[in-house]
């Protein structure tokens, strides 16, 4: 009886799998140095176990034979380098070309044009399409206005607040201004007279300019005795409010 075929997969028990490594790493090793002899071949092996351990052969030497192979890769590379390069560019030509050809066609069935040929299953996908489209820049047009609202909010508040500070400094400027008409007031009805600049007559005011004045003059008493006339008396032109509870008056 033949021995039967064995599946080429890995072996799970540790022992057997190590039996069979060192076994047939011995016959390609043996293999390799045949070839080498038999046939004039220049031949350089290396496996690795599991452990990592190295075995290599080689019919000259490791070095040389890993020399001689890279150099002959860069030459073939070399050699299929302008050909396959060129190969490569009119593929990747080409295949941009039909991208571009297939956005021209979709862009055109957006627009609404070159629909003839599309059936009921194309023509739902692109109203879907259209419509998720549609949502996406409605979204985002509702969320720049959005934005728009709520930064005009801040200046507004911003605005807003800056009033009411600029509001509480005139308020203050006011009543600063109210004390001191009240003082400069008070001290011209203590002297009675202005004390402003030397003028021919003086007046004095009070804040409520609404109320109407009566002005009375009285005239100098003369002596009537026949003595010599003294000197007269200033006459009073007084200024009286409606209510008669203040009077102001000037010398003439």
């Amino acid at each position: 009886m033949g021995r039967g075929k064995i599946v080429i997969r890995r072996i799970d028990n540790s022992t057997s799998r190590q039996v069979t490594f060192s076994k047939r790493r011995n016959g390609l090793l043996k293999k390799a140095k045949e070839l080498a002899i038999l046939c004039d071949a220049e031949v350089g092996l290396m496996v690795f176990s599991s452990t990592g351990r190295l075995y290599d052969f080689a019919s000259t030497s490791m070095k040389s034979v890993i020399e001689r192979y890279n150099k002959t890769r860069e030459e073939h590379h070399l050699v299929m380098n302008a050909s396959s390069e060129a190969k490569f560019w009119q593929r990747e030509a080409a295949s941009l070309r039909q991208q571009l050809h297939n956005l021209q066609e979709s862009h055109r069935q957006l627009l609404g044009e070159e629909l003839s040929g599309l059936s009921v299953k194309d023509l739902q996908n692109l109203e879907n399409q259209l419509e998720m489209s549609l949502r996406g820049i409605r979204m985002k047009k509702d969320q720049l206005l959005i934005d728009e609202i709520q930064d005009l909010n801040r200046k507004g508040i911003l605005i807003h607040e800056e009033n009411m500070e600029l509001y509480k400094k005139v308020n203050l400027i006011r009543q600063e201004n109210m004390e001191l008409q009240k003082k400069v007031y008070a001290t011209r009805g203590v002297n009675g007279i202005d004390k402003g600049p030397i003028t021919p007559y003086g007046f004095n005011a009070t804040e409520d300019v609404n109320i109407p004045i009566h002005l009375e003059l009285s005239q100098p008493q003369l002596q009537t005795d026949g003595a010599q006339a003294a000197a007269p008396k200033p006459g009073r032109l007084q200024l009286h409010r409606q209510d008669d509870a203040q009077i102001m008056g000037c010398s003439l």
